[in-house]
């Protein structure tokens, strides 16, 4: 990985073989990232769209943890980054779960239709996985209730009621998005600008 000292480049380890998702906190919002190769000092890694502007970003794990990272060099789609203050790659390589394991979820706020043979309503969600979403809705559902899930941000699926509390629901997806359709769906609801010029290829 290019764009780091040469003092960082003689005393850090770099991991090459790392592919983890993650994702990207900036004030345009919440996207998907892919890690490629780590170290103690900085990373670099790879989105499926243009990079957001800001240079200092969250970088946010699968565990919930998080790394203030500051940018050193971009590529297109890929850029390296440092870290504000050393990690410990086994920690992050390994991804200690402090919290309970869980899906890789974006805080957005996407409007959607539910219905179901018993009605429907208008929703939006709180959080959105590949699997599934935390949604509100003034529709009453029952917990199992099979529904229909459509949307003008991606296409018509069907889920299954997993919890509910008052108008909360979480559902999971009988369709799964690929990492690819979640990432770009993700910046087309929240910074369409970074769409502009994306290769088909990831």
């Amino acid at each position: 990985m290019q764009g780091y000292d040469g003092a960082e480049k003689r005393g850090a380890t770099r991991y090459t073989s790392l592919i983890r998702s993650a994702k990207l906190v900036s004030g345009h919002g919440e996207f998907i990232c892919v890690i490629r190769d780590v170290s103690s000092t900085g990373l670099s890694l790879r989105t499926f769209h243009a990079l957001p502007d800001e240079r200092i970003l969250s970088l946010e794990l699968q565990n919930g943890e998080t790394y203030e990272i500051t940018e050193t060099r971009r590529n297109g789609r890929e850029a390296s980054y440092r870290f504000d203050r050393p990690v410990t790659v086994e920690r992050l390589i390994h991804e200690s779960w402090n919290f309970p394991k869980r899906q890789l979820r974006l805080n957005i706020a996407v409007p959607l239709q539910l219905s179901s043979l018993s009605g429907g309503g208008e929703a939006e969600t709180v959080n959105l996985s590949q699997q599934g979403a935390r949604v509100t809705c003034d529709a009453p559902f029952a917990i199992d209730q099979s529904i229909r899930v459509t949307s003008d941000s991606f296409p018509e699926t069907r889920a299954k009621v997993r919890w509910r509390k008052d108008k909360s629901y979480g559902l999971v997806f009988e369709n799964t998005f690929s990492l690819r359709e979640f990432a770009l769906m993700a910046a087309s609801v929240q910074c369409p600008g970074l769409l502009e010029e994306t290769p088909d290829a990831a």
